[in-house]
Formats: C-alpha cells, sequence, structure tokens
C-alpha cells in the first residue's frame, strides 16, 4: 500500500524562472537535547551500518530541505529530524534540494518527539 503520490518531475520550466543555487546550507537551528541528537545519530549510524555496502541512498538528520524555489528560509519551517530518500546517489550534501536531485522528495521522513 503506498501513502505517497508519486510526483513527475518539472519538464517544462519557464525560462524566466530565476533558481537559487542547488548547493544551499541548512539552515537548522541548534537541536533541543543531547538526547535529541544521540537518537538521530543511532537513527543514521544504524541505517548506514545495515545498508553499508548500498551505494543507492542518502540519509540524514537535522537537515534543510528544500521542496520549492520560492520556499523562504524560516524557523516556522524546519528540516525533519531524520529522512531516507532511495534510489539517490550516496555523498555528502549541505542540504537536500529537491529541484537539483531529480524531482526526489524523501521516502521517509521522521521527526522525533522530544520530552
Amino acid at each position: 500500500m503506498t501513502l505517497v503520490k508519486e510526483l513527475e518531475p518539472i519538464q517544462d520550466i519557464p525560462e524566466d524562472v530565476i533558481f537559487p543555487p542547488g548547493d544551499l546550507y541548512s539552515d537548522e537551528p541548534p537541536l533541543e537535547t543531547e538526547l535529541h541528537l544521540e537518537q538521530i545519530m543511532l537513527l543514521l549510524k544504524c541505517l548506514k551500518w545495515l545498508w553499508r555496502d548500498r551505494n543507492d541512498f542518502y540519509a540524514a538528520g537535522n537537515l534543510t530541505i528544500y521542496y520549492s524555489a520560492k520556499q523562504l528560509k524560516s524557523e516556522l519551517f524546519r528540516g525533519p529530524d531524520f529522512f531516507v530518500v532511495l534510489d539517490t546517489e550516496r555523498k555528502t550534501r549541505k542540504s537536500w534540494v529537491v529541484w537539483q536531485e531529480d524531482g526526489k522528495y524523501p521516502n521517509l521522513i521522521l521527526e522525533i518527539i522530544s520530552p
């Protein structure tokens, strides 16, 4: 059962659209607690160990996801605590910029509840 609708990448982008650069830095505020950080690190380390022989995914924590070129940096819109994108190159990124990643959105987004 799929709960997410697959979106087609935008094929015809008008020439007057100006996209921000694709190497935008994450704009996330500091984490709430040390436990919060440890939980994110545990998720990342476990997944990367489990998939250590794979190079077709990206996993990150506390990193901004830029869904749209119109998205403004704002503390009202914060990146998730943890997310995973499948069928993409496993490399270091400063943020996840959807329009620079062939229109790929995260397959999993997880938010950790603070005590």
